[in-house]
């Protein structure tokens, strides 16, 4: 599979993480794994194509501050948000903000791919559409 960008994992859960960084790998998608909202901020460079699937509650920052941090400094990629802490309002704000996708864990793997496939074709029709800009808003 041609890399159209790359999935930033973003999940304080080991375990899921890496059982998660594995699946996505296996199905050629090209990965980058963090234990939190601040490890993904120190590493995160907007000028590289991808998307963002990320977990809603993680010691630090939450996924939807993350989300909203992203957008106030104009440079949020597509989310999909992956949480096992699903709630109505929590859907709600992120996908008013934005988000691809929100699943609830566990997810079947034909929906995660489903929802990373779309967020990807998003930040290459963004990036296809303005192609001088770094500025990844979401629209809201």
């Amino acid at each position: 599979m041609k890399s159209r960008g790359t999935i930033f994992l973003v999940d304080d859960d080991d375990a899921l993480r890496r059982a998660t960084q594995r699946l996505l790998q296996a199905c050629g998608f090209q990965v980058r794994a963090f234990a939190s909202a601040e490890a993904f901020l120190r590493a995160f460079d907007h000028a590289e194509p991808g998307c963002i699937l990320l977990d809603l509650r993680m010691q630090g920052l939450s996924g939807l501050e993350l989300q909203q941090l992203l957008l106030d400094r104009g440079t949020s990629p597509p989310i999909v948000f992956f949480t096992g802490h699903a709630d109505e309002a929590a859907r709600e704000h992120a996908l008013e903000k934005g988000a691809v996708a929100f699943l609830k864990k566990p997810v079947r793997e034909e929906s995660l791919i489903e929802a990373l496939e779309r967020a990807l074709a998003k930040d290459a029709l963004d990036r296809h559409a303005d192609p001088g800009s770094t500025s990844l808003q979401a629209a809201t």
